[in-house]
């Protein structure tokens, strides 16, 4: 991103907005203005990503999977939202922050059930967002349902919102399909090198 590191109160103000008629408690400042350090390696590399998925025990070691393979580009800041510090009570707020000044946001997509589906409507309803959205989107047709360890019904992994993101996303050459893990660090593989 390569741009001055934003201050406490430009911060504030985005906070204040995004909050509509209610306003930061002075805890929530408090906590803002501990961030802005934390906040430093997404100005200061040349490409920064937001990684987006599910925490449970299988998917969050994915999402390090892909933050892992992302870090390995030089110049690039890759980092979970559970990566920055847990003083944000506000989790709404945080996210709209680090989406705000993140270069690329990354979304790693295993089903329906909880993860990061309230973050995969912002990506089609803030056109900012969308435009630098790329989803990793797991296919289950080569899977057999026991191997999967998620939970997840195979047969209809996604719910109809989803579906309809993935297809904006595929539109625009940023949705990327994997089943294994090889798969998985390929599409990493390939945004690292669509971004160069």
């Amino acid at each position: 991103m390569s741009e001055e590191p934003v201050t406490v109160d430009e911060l504030a103000e985005k906070a204040d907005e995004y909050l509509h008629e209610a306003s930061l408690t002075p805890e929530e400042y408090e906590a803002l203005k501990q961030s802005v350090a934390e906040l430093t390696p997404i100005f200061s590399a040349e490409n920064s990503y937001f990684v987006l998925g599910s925490y449970g025990k299988l998917e969050i070691r994915r999402l390090q999977l892909v933050k892992d393979r992302l870090n390995r580009q030089p110049g690039a800041y890759a980092f979970l939202m559970v990566d920055i510090r847990s003083e944000w009570t506000n989790t709404y707020l945080k996210f709209r922050l680090l989406a705000d000044y993140t270069d690329v946001i990354v979304g790693v997509a295993e089903h329906a059930q909880g993860g990061f589906l309230v973050e995969q409507g912002y990506f089609t309803a803030l056109e900012e967002y969308f435009a630098k959205t790329h989803v990793f989107k797991r296919e289950y047709d080569s899977l057999d349902a026991d191997a999967v360890g998620t939970g997840t019904d195979i047969d209809n992994p996604y719910s109809g919102m989803q579906t309809a993101i993935f297809e904006m996303l595929n539109d625009a050459g940023r949705l990327c399909q994997w089943s294994s893990e090889d798969d998985l660090i390929e599409c990493a593989e390939a945004l690292v090198s669509v971004k160069e």
